[in-house]
């Protein structure tokens, strides 16, 4: 096992505190203290700089130019403002790529991923691992002690490259040796028998080339764990440089736009702290799905280190680059939505960006202060989100998010699921949506952690189409479920084992041991809309899949409604030892999982906040100070909602009970024990 470089306190990253993104190599010099003195006055704690500054930082090869730099460190630090400095690898400079060519992606049709934007290097090349590691050190070297540099960001949003270059080409036939170590071993786990591709030399081994998309699942699957682990290694390489240099310096990663096709819960763990870019879309008609899928993309980010995290970058005003402009933010949706991130989990939140670029792609990509370079009502906002953020932040800090619940997340799923559609519109992402929009709508905190990990202090753990599984999987849940914990599978479980290869048992699999089920005959119904039954007689509809149950030692609690298998148990649940295995056959509507849900909640003891209205969120943190109520109404209209006890507003400083008013994207805060 790789020996565990030594990881920062937590100290040094777990203040509540807000900060913005800043380009001092953007602006003129003089602009620079003018910017940085409005930021102190603003409350502005921490900016981050230089993750895109390759070519400022090493304008030539080999001569290094870090005066400017200095520079505007000093200026952060004469003001009082800490500083996470980036690591400029996601944009190698045009006399690398020019020298060095093997740098740059080239995709499955033989076209290469040009500089000029970001995110151009394959995480394989030798070129950059040698001239990256050597900027990365001369960096860390420069600002190891300085005294404004608090932490570092690795690279900038991580995304799989699929790069078919010649240098991914040999790493994956090593990875693919190492893993199965003889060709007799390979041809049988990936079963390449079929269609003739059984494989009788390494060198017959290469990349899934283009043309036909349909290449054998399990070449593909390992592809892209080929994929997570390059990139895991590329970023390996930054840590260890950074903490052999600095060892007291946090280190962390911004992740985006989830779901990732990465392995982001193995980049994690050589994390200090997680980070993520939240970028709420502003649009009336996202309103109504926004707040909860921002939601679940917070619960993900806290779940990759299962504590508190970061957001590096926050919503400004209205993005625009590669696509036309989303709609301004309406006012007191920057504030809201930055308090549901730290309601959430997040300590620090960073603003994307300071000034809307001048020059560039992302001259759209609007930030805090206009194009007139005039603080307007967006920048009013946000120095009333700081104000309130420092004054809080005494209560706020060594406050965590507690729960009880969980849903097991899992990106080989993700990918297994995406190489071999099971039906139209079943999507293992979507749906998870679907699961934790209505635990958020029933006020039920929820981790969203990797699908192998411990699932003790949980009572309910959801575990979507685990379409992979082995043995571990099957008996981790038995175990929690036999130690009086709750599980919900869902269709498409205990199809295949994790080479992709289908298991010749009836579904689901090893999992029908503690569903007490198994699966007679299923339907890829798609769009189609069907009828879901429960045992109060309620209707429900239901879409996607159907698995024609046949209980062994479960009990039914929904039927179909119709067609052939109208009558046939649709979910059931089992008793397996001190706890319950729910498999829900279906994917059932939303209406139906609240009630489910509410119902386990009641059951077995979950924290729940019934029946908030649409748009408006209810999330705790808790700490050695108490707890905190956050009372989050991410809508347009008006909302009230009934509190079962006094409360003191932490941002007001008034009793408040009863029936409380929230009026559009209002927040509240509120103190138990008064």
């Amino acid at each position: 096992m790789r020996e565990q470089m030594k990881q920062a306190e937590p100290g040094s990253y777990s203040k509540v505190q807000i900060g913005v993104d800043y380009y001092p190599e953007h602006w003129e010099e003089a602009m620079w203290e003018p910017d940085i003195k409005l930021m102190k006055e603003t409350g502005v704690k921490v900016v981050r700089v230089a993750e895109f500054a390759w070519s400022r930082l090493e304008p030539v090869e080999g001569r290094f130019d870090f005066a400017w730099l200095d520079r505007a460190l000093d200026l952060f630090h004469a003001y009082g403002i800490q500083v996470v400095i980036g690591t400029p690898t996601t944009t190698p400079p045009r006399w690398l790529t020019t020298a060095c060519p093997d740098v740059l992606p080239v995709f499955a049709d033989g076209s290469v991923y040009h500089p000029g934007v970001r995110g151009h290097r394959c995480y394989n090349s030798a070129s950059l691992r040698t001239y990256g590691s050597r900027i990365i050190e001369a960096l860390a070297r420069r600002y190891s002690s300085h005294p404004a540099v608090i932490g570092w960001q690795t690279d900038n949003e991580f995304g799989m490259l699929d790069c078919h270059c010649d240098s991914c080409n040999r790493a994956f036939r090593s990875w693919v040796q190492a893993k199965y170590s003889t060709l007799e071993r390979l041809n049988s786990e990936w079963g390449t028998v079929v269609w003739s591709g059984e494989y009788s030399s390494w060198e017959e081994l290469t990349v899934p080339y283009g043309g036909s998309p349909h290449q054998n699942p399990s070449l593909l699957l390992d592809f892209q764990r080929f994929q997570w682990d390059s990139c895991i290694h590329f970023q390996r390489r930054q840590t260890e440089i950074l903490r052999a240099v600095c060892p007291e310096r946090f280190i962390t990663h911004n992740f985006h736009s989830y779901p990732q096709r990465l392995d982001m819960h193995g980049l994690a763990e050589d994390l200090d702290v997680a980070s993520f870019d939240y970028y709420p879309n502003p649009a009336p008609q996202k309103q109504a799905t926004a707040p909860y899928s921002g939601a679940l993309s917070l619960d993900l980010t806290r779940g990759l280190k299962r504590r508190n995290f970061w957001i590096m970058e926050q919503l400004s005003g209205p993005p625009g680059c590669w696509f036309p402009m989303w709609r301004t933010p309406h006012p007191g949706l920057i504030r809201a939505y930055a308090w549901q991130a730290i309601a959430r989990g997040a300590d620090t939140v960073v603003h994307f960006r300071w000034r809307s670029a001048a020059a560039g792609a992302e001259q759209f990509w609007h930030g805090l202060i206009d194009h007139s370079n005039v603080p307007g009502r967006r920048f009013a906002e946000f120095a009333q989100l700081c104000g309130e953020v420092n004054a809080l932040a005494p209560l706020l800090e060594g406050t965590e998010v507690t729960s009880n619940a969980a849903i097991l997340y899992s990106h080989e799923q993700m990918a297994a699921l995406r190489i071999q559609p099971q039906a139209d519109g079943l999507d293992y992402y979507d749906n998870i949506k679907q699961y934790h929009r209505a635990l958020t709508k029933l006020g039920i905190s929820c981790d969203v952690i990797d699908w192998r990990q411990p699932l003790e202090g949980y009572k309910l753990a959801i575990v979507p189409s685990l379409y992979l599984h082995d043995e571990e999987a099957a008996q981790r849940l038995e175990s929690f479920a036999g130690n009086g914990g709750t599980v919900i599978l869902t269709n498409r479980s205990g199809v295949k084992n994790m080479n992709n290869i289908c298991l010749l048992q009836p579904l689901p699999g090893l999992f029908s041991r503690a569903a007490g089920v198994t699966v007679a005959e299923y339907d890829p119904v798609g769009h189609d809309i069907h009828m879901l039954v429960d045992a109060a007689g309620e209707s429900f509809e239901c879409s996607q899949w159907c698995d024609i149950l046949q209980p062994e030692e479960a009990e039914p609690v929904a039927w179909y409604g119709d067609d052939f298998f109208a009558g046939s148990p649709a979910v059931t649940v089992n008793r397996f030892g001190a706890g319950k295995v729910y498999y829900i056959g279906t994917h059932a509507s939303e209406a139906y999982w609240l009630k489910l849900l509410g119902g386990i909640a009641a059951e077995a003891g979950l924290a729940a906040f019934p029946d908030l209205p649409d748009g408006v969120q209810a999330f705790t943190r808790t700490g050695e100070k108490g707890e905190l109520l956050f009372l989050l109404n991410l809508s347009r209209g008006t909302q009230s909602i009934g509190l079962d006890k006094h409360y003191r507003s932490a941002l007001s400083g008034s009793l408040v009970s009863g029936i409380v008013e929230l009026s559009p994207f209002a927040v509240e805060i509120l103190e138990t024990g008064v």
